[in-house]
């Protein structure tokens, strides 16, 4: 198995197993990751997911090996369906976290760009290395990294194809946790877990007019947040959040009290 699925509770964690290529993404490894996030969407009980790799690297890209070999399958691929990477056209209903060890560069830098959150070791190294072998970004790089750190920053990191270390990922909100080596994942499960005690409707909510606004002029962006808001509201969640708080519960800034 090239992708290892865990399950705790409401928290799936996905974790790409190839350290032989550092990770490196073949067509079946794609086509695992693509299965696996898929199986999480459809999972009533997983409520936040964390994408990592084993052995200490999150993911060097596409297996280069394989296509240098010609690998047929990848040349077969078309603009609708999965990605060349798997799930990078996927846009998930509840949250990702990437938690990174190692190197995420070229398509890996585009996996963890799928996330909503990432967890980047010390010493990790993010950037767009495919620049050097003449591999474009086609699994959502130029589109989500603009929007995440904006145009200037992106262009900076897409043209020169230069490593981004952890500092720099943090100061230009490429990254939004910066952890000591080794502890990336077990930082980015806890940060699940923390979000996955929240009430979800609204959570998800929140998450969804979020991402939803990109498309939309704003009056209709803001009449959109408030159908989601209202709907939290008469689902009783809302409510129930307000009786937690009469009681005492949740105050001087501790979120499950």
């Amino acid at each position: 198995m090239s992708v290892i699925v865990e399950k705790n509770g409401a928290v799936t964690t996905l974790m790409i197993d190839r350290v032989s290529v550092r990770n490196a993404v073949d067509r079946p490894t794609a086509e695992a990751l693509a299965a696996a996030l898929r199986a999480f969407e459809a999972d009533e009980q997983a409520q936040v997911a964390v994408l990592t790799g084993a052995g200490g690297t999150f993911c060097a890209g596409a297996d280069l090996g394989a296509m240098a070999a010609g690998d047929a399958r990848r040349n077969r691929l078309e603009v609708d369906g999965d990605g060349p990477m798997g799930p990078s056209r996927l846009h998930l209903s509840k949250p990702l976290i990437a938690a990174i060890e190692g190197h995420a560069v070229a398509g890996g830098l585009e996996l963890a760009l799928l996330a909503d959150l990432r967890v980047m070791a010390d010493n990790a190294v993010l950037g767009v290395f495919c620049r050097r072998f003449g591999v474009p970004l086609i699994d959502g790089g130029t589109v989500r990294l603009p929007r995440i750190i904006g145009q200037g920053r992106a262009l900076d990191l897409i043209l020169t194809g230069r490593a981004v270390l952890a500092e720099e990922a943090l100061s230009m909100g490429l990254v939004n946790r910066v952890v000591p080596a080794g502890s990336a994942l077990a930082a980015a499960q806890q940060l699940a877990r923390a979000i996955a005690a929240f009430p979800p409707r609204c959570m998800l909510a929140d998450r969804a007019s979020t991402y939803a606004q990109w498309n939309l002029p704003l009056t209709e962006a803001i009449a959109n947040e408030f159908r989601g808001g209202m709907a939290v509201i008469d689902s009783g969640e809302s409510q129930a959040g307000a009786k937690r708080f009469a009681a005492g519960q949740g105050r001087q800034g501790k979120p499950n009290a």
